[in-house]
């Protein structure tokens, strides 16, 4: 008897919330990636000493961003969360951003910002302005030392609200649905 591969996880889950799929918890130094071709997750590096990630990372499913692999979202919420937990999440915005690679080739990399539906401490945040002023900044800072770390550039090009950041979503899902 065959059985067949279960449906791709939807963006949406009910409402407006999104499915984020939890790559790297936060406050871990290791940085693992779901590797679609083997189903598991694989560690992808060790951050240096007194480096970790601010928050959950992870992607939203069912979508493809301009470098090929599915939206990034760093998620906000009271704990972390393990690899490969599945979660929904209310998105708040996004930090737009090209980032050049070792090759010197440059691409769109943008980082959608989210609350776990399931937060108590962030549960009162529905835009960007919402977080404390310095946390943006914080949060570009550590992708542009991650990112200078792997030999690549990331550059902040805006902050964007929860609508834009909806919209690079299904683009994201048309690509998907594309490919």
């Amino acid at each position: 008897m065959r059985s067949e591969a279960p449906a791709p996880l939807p963006a949406f889950a009910e409402g407006a919330a999104v499915h984020v799929v939890i790559e790297t918890p936060k406050g871990s130094r290791n940085k693992y990636a779901y590797d679609d071709g083997t189903g598991v997750f694989q560690l992808k590096g060790v951050l240096p000493e007194g480096m970790s990630f601010p928050y959950d990372y992870g992607y939203v499913p069912s979508t493809r961003g301009d470098d090929g692999d599915p939206l990034d979202v760093l998620v906000i919420m009271d704990a972390p969360a393990f690899p490969g937990c599945v979660m929904t999440a209310r998105i708040i915005g996004a930090i737009e951003a090209e980032q050049t690679e070792r090759d010197g080739r440059t691409e769109r990399n943008d980082r959608l910002i989210g609350v776990a539906t399931h937060a108590h401490t962030h549960g009162h945040v529905t835009a960007l302005s919402d977080l404390r002023p310095q946390m943006l900044e914080e949060i570009e800072a550590f992708f542009e030392h991650y990112n200078r770390l792997a030999g690549k550039a990331f550059c902040p090009v805006r902050r964007s609200g929860a609508d834009a950041a909806l919209a690079l979503i299904r683009s994201g899902m048309k690509a998907f649905a594309q490919a």
